[in-house]
């Protein structure tokens, strides 16, 4: 069912939560919210969102996580990150208006659509790629954290009313999905 598919193109939107600044400081150093003439950090979780069709993990062969139609999750944490902000992220998802209504506009979301959400932890989503060619992953959250959250966020997933698949934390997965539309959206809290 997965193989073959055409995942070349993708439809990309990046979408924000806005923070305050915690002090005139930060405000007078930053600009669009990085600061100036320093590298870039990731502060926040990151995630990639994809409107699927199907989609669905293995680890070792053997299928541990899998939805229908729905979002594929991919899920980033960072060391900055705490519950509330997981919290917070998987209610904006569960509210994501990207599956298409009766006219072809994105209006729905995926408990509008009776969708699952099959979640899969990514570290490597918080890479830092400002100087050089390898990344860094010094701002991923350690890993008995970032799996508290991914918990989290999850168990706020399905606190929405969404069937939550999940990825195996830790683990060397592959991940199959066939992205509809294509849509791909990218969520920085």
């Amino acid at each position: 069912m997965f193989h073959g598919t055409n995942l070349d193109f993708s439809l990309v939107i990046r979408v924000g939560v806005r923070r305050a600044m915690s002090s005139p400081a930060e405000a007078r150093g930053t600009q669009a919210g990085r600061a100036v003439g320093s590298r870039a950090k990731i502060a926040q979780v990151r995630v990639v969102v994809q409107l699927v069709s199907g989609a669905r993990v293995l680890v070792d062969g053997e299928v541990v996580g899998e939805v229908g139609v729905g979002l594929c999750v991919l899920l980033g944490v960072a060391a900055s990150d705490d519950e509330a902000v997981a919290e917070r992220l998987a209610g904006k998802i569960a509210r994501l208006r990207v599956f298409e209504n009766d006219e072809g506009r994105f209006d729905r979301s995926v408990v509008d659509v009776h969708g699952g959400a099959l979640v899969v932890s990514q570290f490597t989503l918080i890479a830092d790629t400002a100087k050089g060619t390898r990344p860094s992953f010094t701002d991923a959250a350690p890993p008995e954290r970032a799996e508290r959250l991914y918990e989290g966020f999850c168990e706020a997933l399905q606190g929405q009313g969404i069937d939550v698949a999940r990825g195996r934390f830790g683990s060397r997965m592959a991940v199959e999905i066939v992205n509809d539309g294509p849509v791909t959206i990218v969520l920085d809290a």
